[in-house]
C-alpha cells in the first residue's frame, strides 16, 4: 500500500455523494475509483468528485489493485454480499448502516475480516462527532454521576411508496433499520447492551415497521427510551440523565454542533458535512495497520444488531426470511 490510503466507492447514491465530498478533505486519503451497476452514473459521479476511474460493476472495482479500502453505500439488503466480496478480494471496508440485516451475517463478516487481517467498520459516524466524543469523556469523568436513563428520538414523515427502499422489505426497509439504528447505537454507546428489549410499534402495508418505541432495560434499573418513525416527525434530540446531572443533545443528536451539560452549553465546529472525523479515523487506522476502531468496534455493531433484530422480531419482522 502506498503512503496514501486509496478509497473506492460502491453505489454512488445520495449518501455516497455527501460522504465523498468529505472524504476528499481527509489528509492521507485519496478516492481513486467508483462503481455502479449503471456505468453512466458512476462516470457522472467520478466527474463531479474528480475520481480517476469509474466502473460498471462492483467486481471490476474490487479487482482494481490500487483500491485499498471500499466504502459500501448500497441498499441495506446488499451490504452483506458486497462486504463479503470486498473482504475476499483483500480490501478493507467501511460499510453504511445498518451493517447487515441479521446478526448471523454481521458475525460472519466480522470473523472473515479478522481471519483476513482486514479493517472493517460500520459507518456509524455519530461516534466520531467531536461533541459525542466529548460526551463519552464527560460520562467517564463522572460529570453527571451514574447514568440512569437515555432518551433519543429520530423520525420524519416519508411519502409511502411500496417500491421505495424505506418501505420495501426486500431492500431492508423500515423505521428501525433506517432510523432506529441511530438511537439504539447511541444508547449502546452510553449504557452498553441491554438485558431486555420491549417494543411497541406499527407495520406498513408492505410488512416493514412504520414506527417503533423501544424500552431497553439495564441492571439496577437504568433504561433507554428510544423512538423512530417514518410516519411522524419528532424532535431529533437526545438526553442522558445521570444521578448527578444531565447532558442534553439538541437536534440533530446524531451530528450535534452543541451539547448542554448541567445547564452549560458547549459547542464545536463541524468539519464538512460531519463525516470527516469518521473518514479520518478509518484512514488513519488502516494506515497504521489496525483492523478495527476502538470507538466503533465490531462487537458493538453486532450487539446493536441484536437489539434491533430483537425489536423487529417482537413486531413480527424477520429479515432472514426475505433474503
Amino acid at each position: 500500500m502506498s503512503n496514501l490510503v486509496r478509497w473506492g466507492v460502491v453505489a454512488p447514491g445520495g449518501i455516497a455523494d455527501v460522504v465523498t465530498s468529505d472524504l476528499v478533505r481527509v489528509r492521507g486519503a485519496e478516492v481513486v475509483a467508483v462503481s455502479s451497476r449503471a456505468l453512466p452514473r458512476a462516470q457522472a459521479f467520478a466527474a463531479k468528485h474528480g475520481i480517476p476511474r469509474a466502473y460498471g460493476a462492483t467486481a471490476d472495482l474490487l479487482a482494481d489493485p490500487e483500491v485499498d479500502v471500499v466504502y459500501v453505500a448500497t441498499p441495506h439488503a446488499q451490504h452483506h454480499e458486497v462486504v463479503r466480496e470486498a473482504l475476499l478480494a483483500g480490501k478493507h471496508v467501511l460499510c453504511e448502516k445498518p451493517f447487515t440485516l441479521t446478526v448471523a451475517d454481521a458475525r460472519e463478516l466480522a470473523d472473515l475480516a479478522k481471519e483476513r487481517g482486514l479493517f472493517l467498520m460500520e459507518a456509524m459516524w455519530t461516534r466520531f462527532n467531536p461533541l459525542v466524543r466529548r460526551i463519552r469523556e464527560l460520562i467517564a469523568e463522572g460529570a453527571i454521576g451514574d447514568v440512569r436513563a437515555v432518551h433519543a428520538d429520530f423520525g420524519f414523515t416519508a411519502d409511502y411508496d411500496p417500491e421505495h427502499r424505506l418501505w420495501d422489505p426486500a431492500l431492508g426497509g423500515g423505521a428501525l433499520m433506517d432510523l432506529g439504528v441511530y438511537p439504539v447505537s447511541f444508547a449502546h454507546m452510553v449504557l452498553g447492551e441491554p438485558e431486555s428489549v420491549t417494543v411497541h410499534g406499527s407495520l406498513a402495508p408492505t410488512g416493514v415497521d412504520a414506527d417503533a418505541a423501544l424500552l431497553l432495560a439495564y441492571p439496577g434499573g437504568a433504561h433507554a427510551l428510544l423512538t423512530c418513525s417514518l410516519i411522524s416527525t419528532p424532535e431529533v434530540r437526545a438526553t442522558i440523565v445521570g444521578s448527578g446531572g444531565r447532558i442534553e443533545v439538541p437536534e440533530p443528536f446524531f451530528n450535534p454542533a452543541a451539547i448542554v451539560v448541567n445547564g452549560v452549553e458547549e459547542r464545536a465546529e463541524l468539519d464538512g458535512n460531519g463525516y470527516t472525523p469518521q473518514l479520518a479515523e478509518v484512514t488513519q487506522r488502516i494506515a497504521n495497520g489496525y483492523t478495527e476502531s476502538p470507538e466503533m468496534p465490531l462487537d458493538d455493531t453486532v450487539a446493536v444488531l441484536r437489539t434491533l433484530t430483537t425489536a423487529l422480531a417482537a413486531l413480527g419482522v424477520d429479515y432472514a426470511k426475505v433474503r
